[in-house]
């Protein structure tokens, strides 16, 4: 497999709850936006999909919180691919500070038809995660 993506996010006050320290929500936010970026980096784009009548959602996702991180820290979220189908996509995302490793998750997501049910990835995309 390839170096996982990197995507850099700074924490903003509004990421952080009154101790001062990332709430455990803006943690989702943070590895969407990896997930996102990681895409439109392999050419992927959210909105191209839905044209073809195609969405992503989140399956499952095991998160496990080894530090906190605080505001103003520089971030630094991997995301890499761990398995592909043709309707699912399993992959290992981490987010550190000074590279080390705050906050992990697995997470599964599918492909999804905008109307409903269940939906195959298109060939030329699960060609390009399987290089990735």
């Amino acid at each position: 497999m390839a170096e996982p993506h990197c995507l850099s996010v700074r924490v903003y006050y509004e990421d952080t709850d009154f101790s001062g320290n990332v709430y455990h929500a803006a943690y989702l936010h943070f590895f969407e936006r990896g997930r996102t970026e990681f895409l439109r980096e392999l050419g992927v784009h959210h909105s191209e999909l839905v044209k073809d009548g195609i969405a992503f959602a989140v399956r499952a996702m095991q998160i496990d919180f080894l530090a906190a991180a605080h505001i103003d820290d520089l971030l630094e979220v991997l995301t890499e691919v761990q398995s592909a189908t043709a309707a699912r996509l399993n992959l290992r995302q981490t987010i550190c500070r000074d590279g080390v490793e705050i906050t992990t998750a697995n997470v599964q997501v599918v492909g999804i038809k905008t109307r409903g049910g269940a939906a195959r990835l298109p060939k030329e995309l699960r060609a390009a995660l399987v290089k990735a």
